[in-house]
């Protein structure tokens, strides 16, 4: 299991955009994984909640992330769907992903997304999408 997680931290760090909000990867299975991103004021909305694109966000990558786990490295998210239970307003949000069902081309996946704050944990948002694996010789756009 090191190495899968070795992998799919340097592909978490392969990404700007994930690197520009500091999530990390914390642990990963067979068919599930953690990822975590540590609340910062930045990250907030005018009412001081985390702003809903930075829980989205969390829950699209490890989303994506654990239907990598079943269908290799080169998946895409084709959609998803989340629902906002409560406000996160400190601590640590961690998305907890888990595969569903997996066929060979596409799998279901579920995230719970949690804030961790003075050792306890709420439940704030609860995501469900399908991964697709990318046909052979797509082309990924190389950054302007």
């Amino acid at each position: 299991m090191t190495d899968l997680l070795d992998r799919a931290r340097g592909a978490l760090h392969a990404q700007p955009f994930s690197m520009l909000l500091g999530a990390e990867l914390m642990n990963t299975g067979a068919h599930e994984l953690t990822l975590c991103l540590p609340i910062r004021d930045e990250l907030r909305q005018q009412h001081g909640f985390v702003h809903g694109g930075v829980i989205s966000y969390l829950a699209d990558n490890a989303l994506t992330f654990a239907g990598a786990l079943t269908l290799g490295p080169r998946v895409v998210t084709g959609e998803y769907k989340i629902n906002y239970l409560r406000p996160a307003i400190n601590g640590t949000l961690m998305a907890r992903a888990r595969v569903v069902h997996a066929g060979r081309n596409q799998a279901t996946c579920q995230c719970n997304i949690f804030v961790m704050d003075d050792g306890s944990e709420k439940l704030i948002a609860v995501a469900q999408g399908t991964i697709n694996r990318m046909a052979e010789g797509t082309e990924i756009a190389a950054p302007a």
